[in-house]
């Protein structure tokens, strides 16, 4: 099996990243666009020494777990993967690969996992927009290139998102983002700061700052969260760590003592200070490997006890710093919100020698797609 051969093979699973996996001359072979149950044939595109990548070549048998994309645009856009797969079994497809994942890499298991459904349509609030050169029409991202591709809707946006699409009138600016929520339109180039209701709760926004992309499953999210604090022992503070524009805080400084907020992001941070104001608020401006350094005074012990910690890092997980400081000095209660079900279990490993993983709750923010978003509760070994 070389480049450019053609191959028939028999798609068994969704694997991480959204291609269909198969296995040809016991070969594992990816190949995106397929379901589990299709028999197509593919086009090899990569090889390497242990799998190969193919594309779409022809379909022989299709799987009853296919349908009709949604988009014109599905396959050419980057944005989606999963389009062909019924909703219900791209919930199951990312279920699989968390557990996977931490079987694999975490080597533990999950004890229980939730997973949370998401409106499979009409569902992202953030989307980042690109233009190919001066006043030319916006778009999005090409799949597998660099190159622009316009367009005038998207359904996985938010009504109000895909009303501006249509509209095309943006900032002339090579790319921006755009939001829009419950009236709440905001555009990098346009108005850019606003404020919108999460539960019970008011919080300013910067189209240029980061900002979970769907609602409706942070609310989910922010609720687990609170329920989890609140077997969080009484009297000591809590820690928000990579704390963006400081919405978990924002809901937990009622609960604590003290909340301490660590982000590296100035511009998040000073969000943060404005949307979580009261006594008690600390702001650390910092990388967490420095935060580490300042709380451990330069020696492996830790120098405070926290009650409750709650961690949301960038796809490359847990810095070693961080992971060190929770097994050395970590909280008796720990949660972990996570953007990558690898880096999560690979952190997952080294946690759970010092932890027991009690639950993992699954948060399909992003249907049609392949990310999973996840929360892992974390109680110390011999703990309250």
């Amino acid at each position: 099996m070389e480049r450019g051969d053609i191959v028939t093979a028999s798609v068994k699973e969704i694997a991480a990243g959204g291609a269909g996996l198969a296995s040809v001359e016991g070969m594992k072979v990816f190949i995106a666009m397929t379901a589990p149950g299709d028999t197509v044939r593919a086009r090899i595109i990569r090889k390497h020494k242990n799998w190969a990548a193919a594309e779409l070549a022809g379909m022989l048998e299709p799987s009853p777990l296919r349908k009709e994309p949604a988009c014109p645009l599905y396959g050419i856009c980057g944005g989606c993967s999963l389009q062909h797969l019924l909703y219900e079994s791209q919930l199951e497809a990312k279920t699989a690969i968390l557990k996977n994942a931490f079987t694999r890499i975490g080597r533990t298991g999950i004890p229980l996992l939730d997973a949370a459904a998401s409106p499979p349509w009409e569902y992202r609030n953030r989307v980042r927009l690109h233009r190919a050169g001066k006043n030319l029409p916006a778009g999005f991202k090409a799949e597998g290139s660099g190159s622009v591709i316009p367009a005038a809707d998207c359904p996985v946006a938010e009504n109000g998102v895909r009303a501006a699409l249509k509209r095309g009138t943006f900032p002339q600016r090579e790319c921006f983002t755009i939001y829009s929520r419950n009236g709440l339109f905001l555009c990098e180039g346009g108005l850019e700061r606003g404020r919108t209701r999460l539960l019970d709760q008011e919080i300013t926004l910067d189209a240029g700052v980061f900002f979970q992309s769907n609602a409706v499953m942070l609310e989910k999210l922010i609720a687990d969260l609170l329920e989890t604090a609140e077997s969080a022992p009484a009297g000591l503070p809590a820690a928000d760590i990579y704390c963006g524009v400081g919405t978990f805080a924002l809901f937990l400084k009622d609960r604590f003592s003290r909340v301490d907020l660590v982000e590296e992001n100035r511009a998040a941070l000073e969000l943060a200070r404005e949307n979580v104001q009261g006594k008690g608020i600390a702001f650390f401006a910092m990388k967490d490997e420095d935060w580490v350094k300042m709380k451990n005074g330069g020696k492996t012990g830790g120098t405070e006890d926290y009650g409750f910690v709650v961690a949301d890092p960038p796809r490359r997980g847990l810095s070693p710093g961080m992971r060190r400081w929770l097994a050395a000095k970590g909280p008796p209660l720990f949660a972990y919100v996570s953007c990558d079900p690898a880096t999560m279990a690979r952190d997952s490993g080294e946690l759970v020698r010092e932890y027991d993983l009690e639950k993992v709750y699954l948060y399909d923010f992003y249907p049609q797609t392949a990310h999973i978003e996840s929360m892992g509760v974390f109680r110390r070994k011999g703990g309250t």
